[in-house]
């Protein structure tokens, strides 16, 4: 699929999802939002984030609906545009089912911060762990100007009471994020709150088929 425009542009800077890195722009944090075991880095077939990473985060939220619409709202990736405001484009670089090795292609906007002027980031994200309704790794290289963050994002995706319990955890890591660690990690948590605010509203929109 060729880029998708999107004009519900929000300020944000990276949380890519490295996504996946995690970029995203100033939000609240979504309902039923929590921080959880700092000190239990999430991980995906025994990898997790950058140990040596001095930007990071880690959040979760519960979602109100199956595990098979969450996990396709997340690895429909040419889709994220429909639903997170702060992507501008989006373009698959492989082909086939979402797996190990697949990659993508993705911009969004920064505001200016006391590191770098406003920018944009075009984000090269790759599968590096998979599986099936349970777990993804991606790592990859955030471009702007002025700016380059690498990146390491993880997903779980656990049944609870009630829904499915979703967690991220993501690093950065570079000079410009590492100039100023407070700012740079609270951009990234707003990023990640606000990725998982977004795919709540998106799994649970009642016009949605389960």
């Amino acid at each position: 699929m060729s880029d998708i425009p999107n004009t519900r542009i929000r300020t944000a800077l990276f949380t890519v999802p490295l996504v996946a890195i995690g970029v995203l722009g100033s939000a609240t944090a979504p309902a039923e939002a929590t921080t959880s075991h700092p000190n239990r880095p999430l991980t995906c077939r025994g990898e997790g984030v950058d140990p040596q990473a001095r930007v990071r985060h880690r959040t979760e939220t519960v979602i109100h609906a199956p595990l098979r619409t969450i996990w396709k709202l997340q690895t429909d990736v040419e889709r994220w545009p429909y639903w997170q405001d702060a992507i501008t484009t989006m373009k698959r670089l492989d082909h086939g089912p979402f797996r190990k090795g697949s990659a993508f292609r993705w911009t969004t906007p920064i505001p200016p911060n006391p590191a770098t002027p406003a920018t944009g980031l075009d984000i090269t994200s790759t599968v590096q762990q998979l599986k099936h309704h349970s777990c993804i790794r991606w790592t990859g290289p955030a471009v702007g100007e002025g700016l380059r963050i690498d990146g390491v994002h993880v997903w779980n995706f656990t049944r609870v009471k009630g829904g499915i319990r979703v967690s991220t955890e993501e690093t950065h890591t570079g000079a410009e994020v590492e100039a100023d660690v407070p700012t740079a990690t609270k951009l990234l948590r707003q990023g990640l709150e606000a990725w998982l605010r977004d795919l709540k509203t998106a799994a649970e929109a009642p016009h949605r088929p389960h």
